[in-house]
């Protein structure tokens, strides 16, 4: 039953019940979602003796009841057995989290397939109260669950009707018990010992224990009747315990038969990755690192002999580890799939996977804003894509930006992961650059890489000349030696001595006259050439 909200006002209190029915099979089709049109059946209990716990509709058809054994489920021709998976029941139930707070931060976590959102002051961004209950259906359903909503002034008719009926249900001011009337008795719930005693009454729907007298239910079932007569009344009313957003996206895919190829891994990790990407949409956040831990399939110690009958030893499964660190947050699923592709193949797992579990840390995403006179510039988020294209060949120590090392050896570097400074300080280093460039008129240095081998020809204890690549200088100025050395506990020590002379070469094809850093290596007893003072 559905009806407009015209008995609503933008400063009435409203709720909004959200109900996943059929909860843990919704929990596994997410995870598998082949598995939406199949009959499917889940399992629970102490191994071996497994029982069925939940039977989609198609299954019912078929016959399988709760209550069976495992075998007994598995005689029932085309129908999908699977183990109860807790992981996954999480999963969905964060995921439902996700969607109710992507509406409203007032959110009462109620049960595992059960939450209430406060709709206080969000008339005014969503429209009418119907219309948020379908905004939020439409959002639980690209998060891979289908619920029922409904909407009342009453936080307990809201839970009851969202469990009873898909909606979205409005109810209107004043008509919770009209709503409330006709629906079973056992949507209150009742504990055990008052149901009995409902079932001795011949009370089966709600309408018929708001009948009773109060005085005479609450002599013969106490305080649990009142309560339940007030909200079949549509009067049990009560505040919401709110529940503080959570920052935690994980999502886990448990294989049956373990994985080893990696294209068959990508399709599962895929799956994985939308799943979170879409989740931290609802969020308005975005991927900054990418966690994941692969559980491998367990190995034997011992080869099989039946000639000697040795029994093989079953090891304890391996974990492999792997993470991705983003330069700037990322919403798309398919990009960060590609990264983690790179990744595999340069690091592969050792063993083929039975377990997946990928954790997302969330940040919030940057906006992008070109000039409106500028060309358009790359994809920055394809930058993170083409360095990892670029480490699978050269190596990944060899991709990223040069950072100098504090250290007095010529041209120490080593290489670090790139990433852009923010836009703050993006804007206050060009401020820097364009102060210094308009104070201090400073010389650079132009390294030659490789140095160049190079003779140096003293006279009494100064260079008078020098050269390289056929070409001879005549020393004007000359300044040094400057000795410098390091780690000479290590094999890559160093030793040498430096100069800088100002050198005038002539000829046509001669190189530019200037001053030059020529060095001595001590070790190697060679001259090189390091480069020219601009």
């Amino acid at each position: 039953m559905s009806l407009v909200s015209k008995g609503f006002s933008h400063y009435t209190m409203a709720f909004c019940a959200i109900f996943v029915p059929q909860f843990l099979l919704q929990a596994a089709e997410r995870s598998e979602p082949g598995l939406r049109n199949q009959p499917l059946v889940l399992l629970d209990g102490p191994a071996p003796t497994f029982r069925v716990i939940a039977v989609s509709a198609t299954a019912r058809l078929l016959g399988v009841t709760p209550g069976l054994t495992k075998a007994a489920a598995a005689e029932f021709p085309g129908v999908q057995i699977r183990l109860r998976s807790k992981e996954q029941e999480a999963a969905a139930h964060a995921a439902l989290l996700d969607a109710a707070w992507s509406v409203s931060p007032r959110v009462e976590n109620t049960a595992l397939d059960i939450l209430v959102v406060d709709l206080a002051g969000l008339t005014a961004l969503f429209g009418c109260h119907e219309e948020i209950a379908r905004q939020i259906q439409v959002r639980c359903f690209e998060l891979g669950l289908t619920v029922h909503a409904a909407v009342s002034e009453n936080v307990e008719t809201a839970r009851i009707l969202a469990c009873a009926q898909p909606g979205p249900t409005i109810v209107p001011a004043g008509q919770e018990a009209f709503f409330l009337k006709s629906l079973p008795v056992g949507l209150l719930a009742p504990s055990v010992e008052f149901a009995e005693v409902l079932h001795h009454w011949g009370i089966t729907a709600c309408g018929a224990l708001a009948a009773l007298p109060v005085l005479s239910l609450s002599e013969c079932a106490g305080q649990e009747g009142v309560r339940l007569h007030a909200v079949a009344n549509g009067k049990g009313d009560r505040s919401l315990i709110l529940s503080e957003p959570a920052h935690i996206f994980e999502e886990t895919l448990e294989l049956d038969d373990a994985v080893e190829e990696l294209e068959p891994l990508s399709f599962l990790l895929g799956r994985l990755l939308d799943q979170l990407c879409a989740r931290l949409a609802a969020r308005a956040l975005a991927v900054r690192v990418i966690r994941l831990q692969c559980e491998l399939q367990p190995a034997f110690e011992n080869a099989v002999d039946s000639s000697r009958e040795i029994l093989r030893i079953q090891q304890l499964p391996g974990v492999f580890h792997c993470s991705l660190t983003l330069p700037r947050p990322v919403q798309d699923a398919k990009l960060l799939l590609k990264l983690l592709r790179l990744r595999l193949q340069d690091k592969p797992p050792n063993a083929p996977v039975q377990k997946l579990s990928m954790r997302a840390e969330p940040d919030r995403p940057v906006a992008v804003q070109g000039g409106l006179f500028l060309p358009a510039a790359p994809d920055p988020d394809r930058l993170e894509l083409t360095l990892a294209r670029v480490a699978s060949v050269v190596g990944e120590t060899n991709v990223g930006a040069a950072e100098p090392l504090d250290s007095y050896r010529p041209d120490a570097f080593r290489m670090r992961k790139f990433w852009p400074p923010a836009v703050a300080d993006v804007r206050h280093a060009g401020t820097l650059v364009f102060t210094e460039s308009r104070q201090e008129q400073g010389i650079s240095f132009r390294h030659f890489r490789p140095p160049l081998p190079a003779y140096v020809v003293f006279d009494g204890g100064w260079p008078v000349k020098a050269g390289w690549k056929k070409n001879t200088g005549k020393v004007v100025h000359a300044s040094g030696p400057w000795r410098i050395s390091g780690n000479w506990w290590e094999e890559n020590s160093w030793q040498e001595d430096a100069w800088e002379v100002e050198l005038q070469f002539t000829g046509e094809t001669a190189p530019a006259s200037g001053v030059y850093c020529l060095v001595f290596d001590a070790l190697q007893k060679k001259w090189f050439v390091r480069g020219r003072y601009d």
